[in-house]
């Protein structure tokens, strides 16, 4: 899978979606989702959740079942990070096309 493809976005989706709903959940509330696509073909992925704390990189093991989400999603984005919100939190991603 090259880094810039549209697998690529679907992949930084997944892992982020992926991890708001396993680690970033509460009862009662909801994670968001935004994609944004911009004339410089950067597509901007927004997923936000409810859960306080920032999320940090793994250092899984190699035959580890778990724990290399954001790894993936700093290997294919260009950029990613963190803003803390009133209510939880948000971690982005921009992918270039």
């Amino acid at each position: 899978m090259a880094p810039g493809s549209a697998q690529a976005v679907l992949l930084v989706l997944s892992e982020l979606a992926t991890n708001a709903v396993r680690h970033g959940r509460v009862p009662g509330r909801y994670y968001e989702v935004r994609i944004a696509y911009d004339a410089e073909k950067l597509v901007g992925i927004e997923v936000s959740d409810p859960r306080e704390g920032l999320p940090r990189l793994g250092d899984a093991s190699p035959d580890a079942e778990r724990g290399r989400g954001l790894a993936i999603v700093e290997a294919f984005a260009e950029a990613w990070g963190v803003r803390e919100r009133i209510v939880g939190k948000t971690v982005w991603a921009r992918v270039r096309l």
